[in-house]
This record gives structure tokens, sequence and C-alpha cells, in this order.
């Protein structure tokens, strides 16, 4: 079992940015030396929510300042960046850190981003398929040209090319966030591993870890490799610890829904669409019911029913939920002295 943390450089009422990205870079180092797998990274715009704008910088950051750590984007969001430039990062990580670099793509959301940066909403409602198809183009040929609707250009040579890496994998690992039929089946086809948010459950994880074997078999993949890819499946929530399980959500429940009210309010849509934000309490509650929030014991066992009920034994766990620093690092050191055990 793989476990890793989820860092959303979320903004709390009352903090600044700084502060913010200072935690998020704590809680990376402090992964790595709490034995953690990974640390995964989000990237919002414009929004409290999280300030990062842009996980694979970020990522650059950590895996210079680590030695160990998987790091990866949780996720990057295609339809506001060319594919071809964040190949060339990707690529550019891959082999500078050895192979330790997993780039997580997704949609997004329809938010003024699409305006802001010139895609448009044609770029979020249909563009997907196109700029991941490139995107993969980039990381597995020597030479890429395009003819599609959204992207056309002359064949050029790719560089640096991830396959150069000596003695590691020839192209970055890339997820797939998925939250939909259409996601689901989208990674399927291509043989790529999802991404599953926080807000699931295991009986919709379950489900869709089951759409996505079943779409792969139509697609034609072979079974070994529909196993393998399988194994890479993550899933997202979030780990509080306390020794005792009340204290563990009490300290999420005071924290998360002030971030929550502020940060979700603050996404405007780019077409002026309605939309609904989740109750903040509500949704709080919801996520410590579902997550890794208590004890130890219990966090290990939650984690383990997880990976009995949907296959998935990788995750990726946001542990700044209290929103201050000294409680996150404890968080994490906490899951790597006191549940990483409970798992092997």
């Amino acid at each position: 079992m793989r476990v890793g943390t989820f860092v959303l450089a979320a903004q709390f009422p009352g903090q600044g940015q700084g502060e913010a990205l200072h935690r998020a870079v704590r809680t990376a180092e402090v992964a790595e030396e709490a034995g953690l797998d990974s640390v995964w990274l989000a990237e919002h715009h414009f929004v409290p929510y999280g300030v990062c704008p842009s996980a694979v910088t970020l990522a650059a950051l950590l895996l210079g300042r680590t030695r160990r750590l998987r790091v990866g984007t949780a996720v990057s969001v295609l339809p506001t960046v060319h594919p071809v430039a964040l190949g060339e990062q990707a690529a550019l990580l891959h082999l500078t850190s050895g192979g330790r670099f997993t780039l997580g793509v997704g949609r997004g959301g329809p938010w003024v981003d699409l305006e802001v940066f010139g895609a448009g909403l044609e770029a979020y409602e249909k563009g997907f398929p196109e700029s991941l198809d490139l995107l993969l183009r980039w990381l597995t040929e020597p030479r890429v040209g395009a003819a599609g609707e959204r992207f056309a250009f002359r064949e050029v040579p790719v560089v640096p090319r991830p396959d150069e890496l000596i003695g590691g994998a020839a192209s970055p690992e890339v997820v797939v966030a998925c939250t939909s039929p259409k996601s689901v089946r989208l990674a399927a086809e291509r043989g790529l591993p999802m991404l599953l948010g926080m807000h699931c459950g295991d009986e919709d994880k379950a489900e869709m870890v089951a759409a996505w074997a079943r779409c792969a078999r139509e697609a034609g993949r072979d079974p070994d490799e529909i196993a393998r890819t399988a194994a890479g499946h993550v899933s997202a929530g979030v780990a509080q610890l306390a020794d005792r399980r009340a204290d563990a959500a009490e300290a999420l429940v005071k924290a998360m829904p002030g971030w929550l009210r502020q940060g979700l309010d603050a996404h405007v849509t780019v077409d002026g669409r309605h939309r609904a934000m989740r109750d903040p309490v509500a949704y709080t509650e919801l996520l410590c019911g579902l997550h890794p929030v208590g004890t130890p014991r219990l966090a290990a066992d939650r984690l383990a029913a997880t990976a009995e009920r949907t296959g998935i034994t990788r995750f990726a766990l946001l542990a700044e939920g209290s929103g201050d620093l000294a409680a996150t690092e404890e968080n994490v050191r906490r899951l790597g002295a006191e549940v990483l055990p409970l798992l092997v």
C-alpha cells in the first residue's frame, strides 16, 4: 500500500497566501522525513481554496528539495495550458528527478480561468481528449506534429526526450482525474490510471474502477496491461489523526468550513452559469465519515477497508485540514510513524 499526502496550499481565513504556500512546502518536506510514498499538488487560479497556480512549478521545487519522495500534480488543468508546453515540463522533471515525477491531468471546471488564459469554454467542454492525446504523443514519440481542431503545427523534435532517462521509465507516469463516466472511459481507452476525488465514497470508487476495467477490455487492452495499470489508481481523501476520534473530527469541523466557504464561493464561472455550493459544515462532516479521521488504528483500518472494497492501494490524503502548520506537520509525522506500520 502506498500512502501519500494531498497538498492544496489552502488559504484559511486570516492567513496570507505566503503562509499557505509555506505550509505546502513544509508538508512535502515532512512527508519525506516521515516515510510517506508521495506528495500530490493541487492547482487553482484566483481563489483562496488553493493558492498554487502551477502544480508543475511547485513540483519542480519539491523534487529539488527531496531525494526519495514521488511528486505528482493533482492536477495540472489541461484546458488552460498548451499540452506541448506541459509535456516539455513533465519530460524535464522526469529526467532531472530520476523518474520521481507523476503528471496528473484533469479537465478542471467552467471557471473564469478559461477567459483569462484565452482557452475559451469549448476547450473545457470538448477539447480535453485532443489535448490529452497530444500530450501523450509528446511524452512517447521522438517527433510530433498536430492537425487537430484546437492544435495544428508542423512536426517538431521532442526536446528533451523522456526516454533518455538512464535505468528508468521511458516516460513520466500520467494519471487522469476522473469524475464522470466519460472521463473514466477516456482514461481506460488510453491505458491510464485514474485519480478519484475525496468527495467519493468507497462504493462510488469501486463502481468507477469496475467501469474503467470494462472500458479497457472493450478498447482491446491486454489483460496483463489492465492489471498493471489498475495498480496505479489513486484515491484522494482526508486524514486527521488524534488519540480520540472525536478530537480528530473536531479539529476539522472547526477549521475546514471557514476555508471551504470562502474558497469555494470565490470560484467564478466563465459564462455566468448557476452553480450550487456545498454546505461547508455538511461537506466537512461527510469527509470525516468517509476517510481516515480518528485514531491511527481507525485510520489504518479505514484505508485497508477502502483497498479491499475498491482494489485501490494508492492514497493521496489531505493532511492540512486543521489549517495550522504545526498541527499539519504533526499529522503527517503520525501518518508515517503510527499508521504506515499498521498497513504492512
